[in-house]
């Protein structure tokens, strides 16, 4: 028996899932409260992890807790990426990094349907702050913020055995993306890219919107949202204004991450996107013009 070929198909369907890591349930029965002081989503914010799956929250200030299904992941020995979906109206995701190490949180609220003009569109609002520890005083002012250092790099980052994507971060806040040929063996594969190399030929650019958090040394947030396809496209594509966000340790090369959207696909009731992501990086030179050609959608 040939394992690699009995299973291969099986893992390709798991797609930018395929290589996400374990989920992890250390938080289960601890309790954060955070200070967020720095940037839109001020306030006193608190997460209890009710068990392995459950958690209950509330931000800014608010008395009242919600609960929450979330998932977890870990980007090093100290740093969790934690997420879930709001139910109901507004659709909203909410993003936490926590950051145990150095006692700061990140807090990423995306939410659709804030642009009359775009209903679809996703908006990204942030939070900087930190972990208030019991007796403990939190001194230190320095917390997780904006970034440019991540501007210059480009990188080859692998979802899967046969699913990979390059992306050349030429600018504060905008990224550009390909998809390689090299990896690809299998018929289907082949095909999925060749589908997306021919939408991004409808589009003025892969130019996307996208934002930089340095963490500590080493370690960036990067949170990009197709919101220029979805304006483009609109329902020509199934996937409209996904937003995703990696947690990139670049000490060892991978990340964790989430995508969050909207799915709409043959007339069908909208469906809801929310996967959590694992990739590795491979460093990979692209042609100059990735970093120097003018930004479509700006003047």
């Amino acid at each position: 028996m040939n394992l690699a070929e009995k299973y291969a198909p099986l893992a390709n369907r798991l797609s930018i899932g395929q290589y996400c890591p374990p989920k992890c349930f250390e938080l289960a029965g601890k309790e954060f409260n955070f200070v967020i002081d720095t940037n839109e989503q001020c306030g006193d914010a608190t997460l209890r992890f009710i068990d392995e799956t459950t958690l209950e929250w509330r931000v800014k200030g608010e008395e009242e807790f919600k609960s929450a299904t979330y998932e977890c992941r870990k980007s090093d020995d100290w740093t969790y990426l934690v997420t879930y979906c709001m139910e109901g109206e507004p659709k909203e995701n909410h993003t936490w990094i926590i950051d145990r190490e150095q006692e700061l949180v990140t807090f990423l609220r995306c939410v659709m349907g804030e642009n009359p003009y775009w209903p679809y569109l996703i908006d990204s609002h942030w939070g900087f702050g930190y972990i208030k520890v019991e007796g403990k005083e939190h001194t230190d002012r320095r917390r997780h913020g904006f970034t440019d250092e991540v501007k210059g790099t480009a990188v080859k980052w692998t979802y899967g055995h046969e699913l990979s994507t390059v992306h050349c971060y030429y600018h504060t806040n905008w990224y550009r993306i390909g998809y390689p040929k090299d990896d690809v063996r299998s018929k289907e594969a082949e095909e999925t890219n060749n589908m997306f190399r021919e939408m991004m030929k409808a589009m003025p650019g892969p130019d996307e919107p996208c934002f930089y958090v340095k963490i500590k040394e080493g370690m960036y947030l990067v949170s990009c949202t197709e919101q220029n396809m979805e304006k483009i496209l609109g329902d020509k594509i199934s996937f409209r204004s996904d937003t995703l966000c990696f947690l990139d340790n670049w000490n060892r090369m991978y990340s964790v991450g989430r995508g969050y959207g909207t799915s709409t696909m043959n007339g069908q009731e909208d469906r809801r996107i929310f996967v959590m992501i694992g990739k590795y990086a491979s460093p990979v030179e692209v042609d100059e013009h990735f970093f120097t050609d003018p930004n479509p959608y700006l003047i």
